[in-house]
């Protein structure tokens, strides 16, 4: 004989257990679906080291707009973030430097919904200690100069973009021991900014953040000289669909941010 006991019939033996039993039952659905929706409220970004500052002051808006968001940024370089992605890092949503990194992720089948472009990045030189603003590139040539700042070039487009101009410009062998290479954009600007190396090739994004504006000069290399650089965003697959994810990703590419990509020096794609 197989006894099958799956509920307690005697908490229906009164129409007073059975209404408990009910609450119980309607109390517990009614936390379970709070706590998922907690949860949902967390946004882990991985974005290239050049947004620190423009995606700090998206988030602030963000989080005043939506104050049970929790969106925790990690900033890197985007072959570093794709590398961390393909291993099982816990991030809802890439932001890259480029429009190729998140095509490999794709490729991978790591992400869900569409690559978007949302910013075209600007190169510059940058320094503390020479007027780069007036020499432009000719400061490259300069006795003085000991050390460049550059994000490594496998792993950040700024980088890549940055070595392909010196080797246009036919100044790769003679700038080769001179060439100092930082882990990301952001530590090239820090070299750069603190006086490490004399020059540093970074976004202007950062030139023009907080604690580097008005601290040195830089110049922006004609967009001529280099491929764009196309910045996307797309989101991460996952096995449950993050809602607040692909909502931060709606905020951020709203033209209401507009100005604020533009006031880091970024171009905005047309609609």
């Amino acid at each position: 004989m197989i006894e099958m006991n799956i509920i307690d019939k005697s908490c229906f033996s009164s129409p007073l257990g059975a209404r408990g039993q009910m609450k119980r039952i309607v109390f517990s659905l009614a936390f379970l679906l709070m706590a998922i929706g907690v949860l949902a409220q967390k946004v882990n970004v991985a974005a290239a080291a050049n947004l620190r500052y423009v995606l700090e002051e998206i988030k602030t808006a963000y989080v005043k707009q939506n104050p049970k968001a929790k969106v925790n940024l990690t900033f890197g370089s985007s072959g570093t973030l794709v590398q961390q992605i393909s291993n099982g890092a816990a991030f809802d949503f890439f932001m890259a430097a480029d429009d190729e990194f998140p095509v490999k992720l794709k490729a991978k089948g790591l992400t869900t919904g569409a690559i978007t472009v949302y910013a075209y990045g600007k190169l510059v030189l940058y320094s503390t200690t020479l007027p780069v603003d007036k020499k432009g590139l000719d400061v490259l040539k300069d006795a003085s100069v000991k050390k460049i700042a550059v994000a490594n070039p496998t792993t950040a487009p700024y980088g890549e973009r940055a070595m392909t101009l010196v080797k246009s410009l036919k100044l790769d062998e003679t700038l080769k021991e001179k060439i100092v290479i930082a882990e990301n954009i952001s530590v090239a600007a820090q070299y750069a900014f603190t006086g490490n190396t004399e020059l540093g090739f970074v976004a202007l994004s950062l030139a023009l953040a907080p604690e580097m504006d008005g601290k040195g000069s830089y110049y922006i290399i004609p967009q001529k000289l280099y491929e764009p650089i196309a910045q996307a965003c797309v989101l991460i697959k996952k096995s449950s669909v993050n809602t607040e994810a692909a909502k931060f990703r709606k905020f951020v590419l709203s033209p209401a941010n507009k100005a604020v990509w533009e006031k880091y020096g970024y171009a905005i794609p047309k609609s």
